[in-house]
């Protein structure tokens, strides 16, 4: 059996959609890759749109399972997702890197959140797929 790439969402802040994507990679594709987020900046906990709509729509309580992270904490990772940061987007060493470009859904509602959830579930998909396929 292969060993399952690192794979790191990374924003600034590791407040929202980096941390969406932790958990949801978790649930969707533990069995292609190993899941983590940080960013350059921390902030005292997740935002608590993120983790109600994660909550409600996915039955993950992010308040129980993770936690605001630096990228010093993180493992040697091999694949960096950033979540579009636009201006100043992290950069962490790796075999392959990609940007995702989501809208940051803070502040926005409840809809907003989902849709952002809804966009990472489809892009997790997408990374697998080609995880699995050895494109990455």
């Amino acid at each position: 059996m292969t060993k399952k790439p690192k794979v790191a969402f990374i924003c600034v802040h590791n407040s929202c959609r980096s941390q969406m994507a932790e958990a949801l990679a978790r649930r969707f594709a533990a069995d292609a890759m190993e899941s983590y987020s940080a960013g350059t900046e921390l902030k005292a906990s997740i935002d608590p749109g993120a983790v109600q709509t994660i909550k409600q729509h996915y039955g993950i309580d992010m308040a129980e399972t993770q936690h605001p992270k630096l990228l010093a904490e993180l493992p040697v990772i091999d694949i960096v997702v950033t979540m579009g940061c636009n201006v100043q987007c992290p950069t962490l060493p790796c075999r392959s890197q990609e940007d995702w470009g989501l809208e940051d859904p803070s502040g926005k509602g409840e809809a907003a959140y989902l849709a952002t959830a809804r966009e990472i579930e489809a892009k997790l998909e997408s990374l697998k797929h080609r995880i699995c396929a050895g494109e990455m």
